[in-house]
């Protein structure tokens, strides 16, 4: 049975809720539209310390900042004009830091940068010739109409035919008795080695 004070409560919260939204609103309204005067500035306050200072002797005294209503927002185009004509001539230290030291210049070139011996043969010579193939031919057999060439290479033994890659580096492309022609692959370059006996 419903005996009505859920009814008052939900009231009384309701009522509690719309006063603090009422606040709220008439305190954003006053700091939008202008609530209360700001305090004079301090300027004006601090004049008798400086004199004190100058009385002192212990020291240069600090300057006494002039009230912003004494200040003159007028542009001057000759002092702008001055000042942008200014140029730097610093010593390249890092201006923004008191620690930091002095950049090192660059040395001045005491010499040609390139030799004046050097004559239009030896500039425009080419690229260097191709290597001599690493390979020694040291045997031969023919059998069956099949010939194979024997191959000594950075100590291993090869045995190959016309066609063959040895090393994936040489391809033999013809043997005979007494010589191979191998073309180096990575040069593109053919040379006839001799056969070498002993």
């Amino acid at each position: 049975m419903k005996t009505g004070l859920e009814n008052k409560r939900n009231v009384a919260i309701l009522i509690v809720l719309l006063a603090v939204m009422a606040c709220c609103i008439v305190y954003f309204v006053r700091s939008v539209f202008g609530g209360g005067s700001p305090p004079p500035p301090a300027a004006e306050q601090q004049a008798p310390a400086t004199s004190s200072a100058n009385s002192g002797g212990a020291g240069p005294a600090a300057e006494k900042i002039p009230a912003l209503a004494s200040l003159d927002p007028t542009l001057h185009p000759e002092l702008m004009a001055g000042a942008e004509s200014f140029v730097y001539t610093g010593d390249g230290r890092n201006i923004f830091s008191m620690s930091s030291a002095p950049v090192q210049k660059i040395e001045q070139v005491k010499g040609p940068v390139r030799p004046t011996n050097m004559t239009a043969a030896n500039v425009h010579a080419g690229p260097p010739p191709p290597p001599p193939i690493d390979l020694t031919f040291f045997g031969y057999e023919a059998e069956n109409g099949s010939k194979q060439a024997f191959l000594l290479h950075s100590g291993d033994v090869f045995i190959a035919k016309e066609g063959d890659v040895v090393d994936h580096h040489y391809k033999v492309l013809k043997i005979n008795p007494l010589s191979i022609m191998v073309t180096d692959l990575l040069y593109n370059d053919t040379q006839t080695l001799p056969l070498v006996q002993g």
